[in-house]
């Protein structure tokens, strides 16, 4: 099994503070929010190699972070690849569906695939999805209750059928059909990646990966792994903040609002 971070987006809406380095990069306490991602990754024993896909002008910040990062922390993978798309501005990016299929055709990769966003902290283990994954031996999207219709407006929302079958998915909705919100973390079979070329051969969205999700359960069997807790998405300055406050918090006093996020 492999995975693929998505990290090559420009962050506008958090300038200045991500105008010259990543959002994945802020730190939180002594560690990256990228740190708490591949904490998660490492809990997935079958995951041999991670793919990190970034742009040219954040690429070179990347590579010192892990060239720090790998000494101080044992992360169990065989190989960790860092990808420079190639872009350097938020009009040329290839958006994160385009950075997707970059990666995927880079490297051939045909294996079963975890793909996530390198700026959302989740509240559980990653191998949780995955062995749900492996039991029903179909496409897993993970989904919480999100109460507030706001968030819901900003996020992908998805419906299920009794057994957890997704029957309908939508990217940022505006009139929200479920409370079911989807954040960025996919366990993907390797046929199904055969159909993204298909995707954006029809001239689909390159931007948001909820776009992908969308066009494929029209396509593919697509369950739901469902969970409790908060995603930290960090969008902007005012959740990038909120999530500091909490984790730096939580730290602090040894409590633990977002189960295991602190290792």
């Amino acid at each position: 099994m492999k995975a693929i971070i998505l990290a090559a987006g420009y962050a506008t809406r958090m300038y200045p503070l991500t105008k010259d380095r990543p959002k994945s990069l802020l730190p939180i306490g002594t560690r990256a929010v990228l740190d708490f991602t591949l904490d998660r990754l490492a809990t997935v024993e079958e995951l041999d190699t991670v793919y990190l896909v970034t742009n040219s002008r954040f690429f070179s910040q990347f590579v010192r972070w892990w060239e720090e990062a790998k000494s101080s922390r044992p992360w169990p993978w065989r190989r960790f690849e860092i990808v420079d798309d190639g872009t350097w501005d938020n009009e040329s990016r290839l958006g994160a569906i385009g950075d997707l299929a970059f990666v995927l055709d880079l490297h051939g990769i045909h294996d079963d695939l975890i793909v996530t966003a390198a700026d959302n902290i989740f509240p559980f283990d990653f191998s949780h999805p995955v062995e749900y994954f492996r039991r029903i031996g179909q496409d897993v999207i993970v989904a919480y209750e999100l109460e507030d219709p706001e968030r819901l407006r900003r996020t992908g929302v998805v419906q299920v059928d009794s057994q957890g079958r997704v029957i309908d998915f939508q990217e940022k909705p505006s009139q929200p059909a479920s409370r079911l919100a989807v954040p960025p973390l996919y366990v993907l079979k390797a046929d199904t990646l055969e159909l993204i070329p298909a995707y954006l051969e029809e001239g689909n969205s390159r931007d948001a990966p909820g776009n992908l999700i969308a066009w494929l359960h029209r396509r593919v069997p697509m369950f739901v792994w469902q969970f409790h807790g908060e995603v930290l998405d960090i969008g902007h300055l005012e959740s990038y903040v909120r999530a500091c406050q909490i984790l730096e918090g939580q730290a602090k006093s040894s409590q633990h609002p977002l189960p295991g996020l602190i290792t």
